[in-house]
Formats: C-alpha cells, sequence, structure tokens
C-alpha cells in the first residue's frame, strides 16, 4: 500500500486537532476522577480514529502502521489514556481482520470500531505477564461450546468492557503450543469483574482483573485455529510495540511544549529561564530524544507496512521511546522546578503516565533480551 505524504500530514493535523480541542482539556479531570473517558471514546468511533489499519471493506480506515502511529502519538500527546483506547482497538482490529472468520468480522467489527462496543484484551494472570506460555485459564470443549475457567488480572477496560478476547489453554500439556483464543461476552454468566485497580499514571485508562466460572462459550467463538493462540497473539506484538513507542513519544512531546512555554513566562534573576544556557540544553536534549525516538517508531512501522520483520525495530523503538519519556519529563518537571511537583500540573501527569510504558506491552528488560536475541541470530 502506497500512501501519499499528504494523507499523513492530514492525519496528524485532524488527530492534533482533536487532541487539542476535546482531550486536553479534560485530561486533569480525567487524572483525577480515573472515569472512563466516554464522550471521547464515542468521539473517537465517529472520527474514524479506531482500526486505522482494518480494511475499509471491513469497516476500517484502511490506512497502514504509519499512520496508526501517528495517530497514537498525537492522542497522547494530548492524554496517553485516550491514546491507550486506540491501540486496544487496533490490535483487537487487527486480530479479527486477519483471524477471524466473515461471521465474526461482521458481528463485531462494526459495533467496534463505532464505539458501541468495549473491549478488553485478556492476556495477563498472576503468573503470566512476561511468560505467556504460562498461562493456566483453560477451556474445556462441551457439547454445546466451550467451559472458561480461570482469572486475568490487570486488564485494560475490564471494568468498563462487554467484549473479551480471552487467551486460554485448551491443552494445557502442550504449554504455549496447545492456547486459543476466545470471544467472550462479559455480561455472560459467570465472568465477575474484580474492583478497579488505582494506578501510579495514565489513571483514566481502567484496569481490572476478571474471574470465569463455568462460563459457556459457544463454539463460534474460537478465534483463528484451535491451540493457535499464542501464535496468533505474538503475531499483532509488534505493531503493539510501535504502538507504545509512539504514545510515548506523544508524552514527552507534551512535556517539551509544556517545558518551553513555562520556561518563556518564568522569570528568575530578572529574566526568564529561558536564557539560562543549562536550560537550554535540557531543551535541545529534549528536542533531539524526541525526534530521534519517533524516528525509531517510524522505521519499524515502515518495516511491518513492507513486510518485512519488524521483531528488533519495534522492540528497539518501544524500548528507546519509553526510557526517553521516562526520562524527558523528567527533565520537563525539573525544569518547572517545585510547581512541577504539583499535582494537577501537566508535567507531572506526564511523568506518571510515562512510566508505565516501559511495563507494558512486554518490559524493556524483554525488548533488550528481544534485540539481543536477533543481533545473535542476525548479527549487527
Amino acid at each position: 500500500m502506497t500512501i501519499d505524504s499528504a494523507i499523513y500530514d492530514q492525519i496528524r493535523d485532524t488527530t492534533r486537532r482533536f487532541a487539542d480541542d476535546v482531550v486536553r482539556p479534560v485530561a486533569v479531570e480525567l487524572d483525577r476522577t480515573e472515569a472512563f473517558p466516554a464522550e471521547i471514546y464515542r468521539q473517537m468511533g465517529e472520527l474514524g480514529l479506531f482500526g486505522i489499519t482494518v480494511p475499509s471493506e471491513l469497516g476500517g480506515a484502511g490506512l497502514d502502521t504509519l499512520a496508526y502511529a501517528i495517530v497514537m502519538e498525537e492522542l497522547s500527546r494530548g492524554y496517553a489514556s485516550v491514546a491507550d483506547q486506540c491501540g486496544v482497538v487496533e490490535l483487537i482490529g487487527t486480530l479479527l481482520t486477519r483471524y477471524g472468520t466473515p461471521e465474526q468480522q461482521q458481528r463485531h467489527l462494526p459495533d467496534i470500531l463505532a464505539a458501541r462496543v468495549r473491549i478488553a484484551y485478556c492476556l495477563t494472570e498472576a503468573e503470566a505477564g512476561s511468560d505467556l506460555s504460562n498461562v493456566k485459564t483453560t477451556a474445556k470443549p462441551t457439547a454445546e461450546g466451550w467451559l472458561l475457567n480461570g482469572g486475568k488480572l490487570w486488564i485494560h477496560n475490564a471494568p468498563v468492557a462487554d467484549l473479551g478476547f480471552v487467551l486460554a489453554s485448551t491443552e494445557p500439556q502442550a504449554g504455549h503450543r496447545g492456547m486459543s483464543i476466545f470471544i467472550v461476552d462479559l455480561h455472560a454468566e459467570g465472568v465477575t469483574r474484580g474492583a478497579k485497580e488505582h494506578k501510579m499514571g495514565q489513571r483514566a485508562s481502567q484496569v481490572g482483573g476478571l474471574t470465569f466460572d463455568n462460563v459457556l462459550v459457544p463454539k463460534d467463538a474460537l478465534l483463528g485455529e484451535m491451540n493457535r493462540g499464542f501464535h496468533i497473539m505474538m503475531s499483532v506484538l509488534e505493531k503493539g510495540r510501535v504502538g507504545i513507542g509512539a504514545l510515548a513519544v506523544g508524552i514527552a512531546q507534551a512535556g517539551l511544549e509544556a517545558a518551553l512555554a513555562y520556561a518563556r513566562e518564568r522569570r528568575q534573576f530578572g529574566k526568564p529561564i529561558l536564557e539560562n544556557q543549562g536550560l537550554q540544553w535540557m531543551l535541545a536534549d529534549m528536542a533531539k530524544d524526541i525526534a530521534a525516538g519517533r524516528a525509531l517508531v517510524e522505521r519499524a512501522a515502515g518495516m511491518i507496512d513492507r513486510g518485512a520483520s519488524a521483531t528488533s525495530a519495534a522492540s528497539i523503538a518501544k524500548c528507546f521511546a519509553s526510557d526517553m519519556a521516562v526520562a524527558q519529563t523528567a527533565n520537563a518537571v525539573q525544569i518547572f522546578g517545585g510547581s512541577g511537583y504539583i499535582q494537577g500540573v501537566e508535567v507531572e501527569r506526564l511523568y506518571r503516565d510515562a512510566k508505565i510504558t516501559q511495563i507494558y506491552e512486554g518490559t524493556n528488560q524483554i525488548q533488550r533480551t528481544i534485540i539481543a536475541r536477533e543481533l545473535i541470530k542476525h548479527g549487527a
């Protein structure tokens, strides 16, 4: 697929206006209340910000991974919790596009992409975070379909989701080669939601647990081939890591913009603090590292779009961008001084929001392991 560069500019401009006009004005309140951004979610569906790479014939935007990265960065520049919603829909939309039956696509994609249905990507368990091969949730066949038993934790949207895409063991003795994915009605009998977790950052992106107690799942709820669930989930991780890398760049970009504006206004010793060379160098380091992070994200996105292996590139982008976002939002707080340490000030929230990017979608320690493994396998 070849997309004219003007289309990317249009996507960035449209998403940036939405972030500035709709998202940023309520970010402080959403962070304070930890409320799900329901009205923003609805507007994102109307604007076409869900399913960026889902083909147009299936109701998506029909664009590419680079366009998705641009949307993620600009939404995150407004508020990362909002970008998280775009990321979850993108991954689920990709799974349905690649592996769903025509019936599953027709049943679920229109409501998901139009924001009429909220979804959750249900992987993590108490002993299965970075090590997904240790999933204990089971799905056993019955005459009517499957009986689902087990529990998930720290699942995005668990407190509010209507539909869950659940990784479960269908042949426990086969380890990761015996897992399958099921599309589960989270309002069904036997599904229990745990308490909403209270997080350090990205607080309006709600996280909680799910328990499945003999939940009857119909036969046509199996997504893709039986016992190929682990492979299917892994197949979207590169795109997921590009998305988190872009989200991290957006957080850092918001920090730079806030720090630059403050440095122009804040006066000490009779002059704006922007005139101090040491502070100028801090801003310069922020700008160059953000540019580097953006370039790495765009490189990995381009590799995915060309059909090249992006295993290492996606891990490099995610790892660098998230480490950078934590470091440079810390510098933004430093430039604000004491006021940057006060709740309600944007850079304080950005610093908290940045931290999770080093953890989810594979910790940065896992990313370094992947990068090293690829170096050993393929060379520098």
